[in-house]
């Protein structure tokens, strides 16, 4: 076997491990609450085949992609004027210093007093627990630039807006796809915690609703599972923006 292989093999090792102990300890412990693993597998197919998976699993999606979506378009343009003007860092980083540290989940009862309970609160929850990693990586990414690059390309009479957008941008590049997986991550843990209060659809309701619901908890933990399986995609999905050639050059291997 080789080195590669035996790489790829331990990952697999350990869920298998995980599973054996998860079912070893329920079945020594004969508790009436928790479930194996196989019940767990049980309830998610009955999740599928009623339609209630689709539907859950839908409406989170949903809802992280327009948060995320909305941070992206505002974090990104202004990390890079702070990054790149002092003034501008100078003005907006206190006050982005200051509500950064504030948790999303603090933030559930005025989304829930301005928006409603509805779609558009845990949007706000998203937009607000994305746009702060996005921000600071950006800034940090492009404030880090090596002046050389900066002073080659004005030696080619590069300047303004063309300098940024073929020069900075491209060499801040791996900061903020940084910033913008550690954004995706918390956005999945907000929104599942968003929808156990504020909200009556999604992978966080699903877990409160069959906890309320005759104390299902083969589903409860099948709603635990799908939402690791799901972040553990959305990871992997972020991380092959890593293997672009934009990106590529400035990564040490």
């Amino acid at each position: 076997m080789s080195r590669d292989s035996r790489s790829d093999f331990w990952p697999f090792l350990l869920v298998g491990l995980l599973i054996a102990g998860w079912w070893v300890s329920v079945v020594v412990s004969k508790t009436p609450y928790f479930p194996t693993p196989w019940a767990v597998v049980l309830g998610i197919v009955e999740l599928a085949r009623n339609g209630t998976l689709v539907q859950h699993v839908s409406a989170s999606l949903m809802r992280v992609t327009y948060g995320y979506l909305a941070a992206v378009a505002i974090a990104i343009p202004l990390g890079v004027l702070m990054g790149w003007f002092g003034r501008v860092y100078r003005a907006v980083n206190p006050l982005i210093q200051l509500l950064r540290p504030i948790s999303p989940i603090a933030w559930i009862p005025l989304a829930i007093l301005w928006f409603g309970v509805g779609n558009l609160s845990p949007m706000f929850l998203i937009f607000l627990s994305s746009f702060f990693p996005m921000v600071t990586g950006t800034a940090a990414g492009v404030h880090t630039i090596e002046k050389q690059y900066i002073r080659a390309a004005e030696n080619f009479g590069i300047r303004g807006v063309r300098l940024l957008r073929q020069v900075v941008l491209p060499a801040a590049l791996p900061q903020v796809i940084v910033g913008m997986r550690l954004g995706l991550g918390i956005a999945w843990l907000v929104v599942v915690a968003a929808e156990m209060v504020a909200i009556n659809s999604g992978l966080g309701y699903l877990i409160i609703d069959s906890r309320n619901a005759g104390n299902r908890y083969d589903l409860v933990v099948a709603g635990m599972v799908l939402i690791g399986v799901i972040g553990f995609l959305l990871d992997i999905a972020m991380r092959s923006l890593e293997g672009l050639d934009e990106v590529r050059w400035r990564y040490v291997r």
